[in-house]
């Protein structure tokens, strides 16, 4: 007769331990407990609470609005309340007139973040007081994002006054250094890069280090490597445009855009990996769009 084997796990055998044997496990406190808790809610609550106070989606009351459109302090607080405007006036709630006043006081504010936002909100309602004279003072601003904004929302105005600006938008930029000194660190070619992004440290020869800041969002096409010695005003990169900022300036030259603009159209209706489908099928319709108001 066959015979089994023998099993030797030890589910077969139980031993007991006696008391003595037995580990016993510490007890947290309830103290300890609640402060476990507390720190570990604490961890989570925190983040939400910093994203919920910056996130522009954020409704604001009446008073707090008049507070952020004030608060010289916080930027993004103002930047806050010129994008909870913006959404009212997009949607038509005549409640936003209130503020009308603040929008044409803010599009000279020190911040260029601030005046950027204040000259895109304005274009939102053509009626509004005052916001046609201020974007064409805005056409004049020293920053190439605030310029642009104000170009943009002027062709809801049905003023052309900043085409230049707008076909400016469709052109790469470069980034030149004030004075001569040596590359000591520097952005690689096809890097990504947000408005006010760090380009390159140029140590000039008064060993002063200066920074190189990109004036748009967008992507670096040509960059100069580190320990480059270069010479005032020379390009250290040479930075792409966004495709947001692209689109929109193709959709604005598709109403008000000149045989003159086709050059700096042409490039988008390429077909290049770093052109989206989006934008190739915008810049050939704005390119059909100018070619027949010449024909009429």
């Amino acid at each position: 007769m066959a015979t089994q084997p023998i099993s030797t796990t030890t589910a077969d055998v139980t031993v007991e331990q006696s008391p003595s044997q037995k580990t016993l496990r510490p007890r947290m406190s309830t103290r300890n407990r609640l402060l476990f808790f507390l720190t570990a809610w604490l961890l989570v609550l925190m983040p939400f609470l910093f994203w919920w106070s910056t996130w522009f989606g954020r409704p604001l009351k009446p008073k707090e609005m008049n507070e952020y459109l004030n608060d010289s302090a916080h930027p993004r607080h103002i930047q806050h309340a010129i994008v909870q405007l913006g959404q009212r006036m997009s949607q038509h709630d005549a409640s936003a007139a209130q503020w009308y006043g603040d929008l044409v006081r803010l599009a000279t504010n020190p911040r260029e973040e601030v005046r950027s936002t204040d000259a895109w909100v304005m274009g939102q309602d053509t009626a509004g007081s005052g916001f046609h004279e201020a974007l064409l003072k805005m056409l004049g601003d020293p920053s190439t994002v605030v310029r642009g904004n104000a170009a943009l929302s002027l062709v809801r105005f049905g003023d052309s006054s900043g085409r230049a600006q707008i076909v400016s938008l469709l052109q790469p930029v470069a980034i030149t250094t004030a004075s001569a000194g040596r590359v000591i660190d520097a952005a690689t070619a096809g890097t990504m890069i947000h408005q006010g992004g760090l380009i390159a440290k140029v140590q000039g020869d008064d060993s002063q280090i200066h920074e190189l800041r990109s004036p748009i969002t967008g992507r670096v096409r040509i960059a100069t490597g580190t320990g480059a010695n270069m010479t005032a005003g020379a390009s250290v990169a040479t930075v792409d445009p966004g495709e947001e900022q692209v689109w929109e300036a193709l959709r604005a030259l598709y109403l008000i855009g000149q045989v003159a603009d086709l050059p700096a159209i042409r490039p988008y209706e390429r077909e290049l990996p770093e052109i989206s489908d989006r934008v190739r099928v915008q810049a050939a319709d704005t390119e059909r769009a100018i070619q027949e108001r010449v024909k009429k």
